[in-house]
């Protein structure tokens, strides 16, 4: 299955979204998409395997719990698809910076910001 098509599953997402701050047990994770999805145990465990088939997630048992991490290798793969795409928002990134610092240096002076000439 390519990044993509499991990346564009909402539940999926979330699930990923859990564990970019360490490993959540099988129990947290069913319990908090659950209650946001309104999916059931079963329908969580499928996108688990999904994860888990694809590479994203592994699992690691502790006795009689299992604990699931999140897995860099193709989120790096993703990343490097998206680079190209990049220079389309990089320069309206900078120029929003551009704006927000003029903008935090007129409150600063007590002034209104000038208008950029470009739009």
């Amino acid at each position: 299955m390519h990044a993509f098509d499991v990346l564009g599953d909402p539940v999926r997402r979330r699930v990923l979204e859990l564990l970019v701050d360490g490993e959540r047990t099988a129990g947290d994770i069913p319990d908090t998409v659950r209650s946001e999805f309104g999916i059931s145990q079963p329908a969580v465990s499928q996108h688990l395997k999904v994860l888990r088939d694809a590479g994203f997630v592994q699992v690691r048992v502790d006795g009689a719990r299992r604990f699931y991490a999140l897995q860099a290798e193709p989120l790096v793969g993703v990343d490097a698809w998206l680079a190209p795409f990049r220079a389309f928002w990089d320069q309206r990134l900078d120029a929003l910076g551009t704006e927000i610092k003029r903008g935090q240096r007129a409150r600063r002076e007590g002034t209104r910001p000038r208008r950029s000439a470009a739009r």
